[in-house]
């Protein structure tokens, strides 16, 4: 491998992440702690994630039960989950917040697959701009005298292949993620 493809090669490992972790937060009817991750507890005045003041556990498919270390920010805990979007709402028994994840409906499934579709075409774009990032870079390369013109058309196929390889990964993980959210 080169430095372009290398370079090319780490930038869609980053965009193949974020995806990954975008499909995460996608609420689908079984329950997943990391919907809880972009959420902030209002903690002594600071912003804190809710996983560095509880434990998230999952005692069944659609329940989330989260187990405050310190049980004064049991009120701050459920608060911060009913105003977030995660469109649930939190019982809570004086000692544990139960988070009970309904079914999504027909309709709200192909929503969430819509939205699972738009980030899938962003991971895409991710990738060509990668391609676009190091085929620049290998022209420049060229221009320079670094490289000849046979490996600046080596370089391009190389990188080519790779952006094709990570757009079928996208794929994968987009079809693997709507099956998933389809399922009932």
């Amino acid at each position: 491998m080169s430095e372009y493809t290398d370079s090319a090669t780490r930038r869609m490992d980053k965009a193949i992440d974020a995806l990954k972790a975008n499909f995460a937060r996608i609420r689908t009817g079984r329950a997943n702690p990391h919907v809880l991750d972009s959420i902030r507890v209002d903690y002594y005045g600071v912003a804190t994630p809710i996983t560095q003041l509880a434990g998230v556990k999952v005692p069944e498919a659609s329940m989330l039960v989260v187990e405050p270390w310190d049980k004064t920010s049991l009120r701050s805990i459920e608060k911060a989950i009913m105003d977030s979007d995660l469109g649930i709402t939190p019982s809570n028994d004086g000692v544990t917040i139960r988070l009970p994840f309904p079914k999504p409906t027909e309709e709200r499934r192909r929503e969430l697959v819509k939205e699972c579709n738009k980030y899938a075409e962003e991971g895409k774009v991710a990738v060509r701009n990668a391609r676009r990032h190091a085929n620049e870079k290998a022209e420049r390369a060229e221009k320079d005298g670094e490289i000849t013109e046979d490996d600046l058309k080596r370089e391009k196929k190389a990188i080519q292949k790779l952006t094709d390889d990570y757009t079928k990964k996208v794929d994968e993980l987009l079809k693997t993620k709507s099956a998933e959210v389809m399922e009932i």
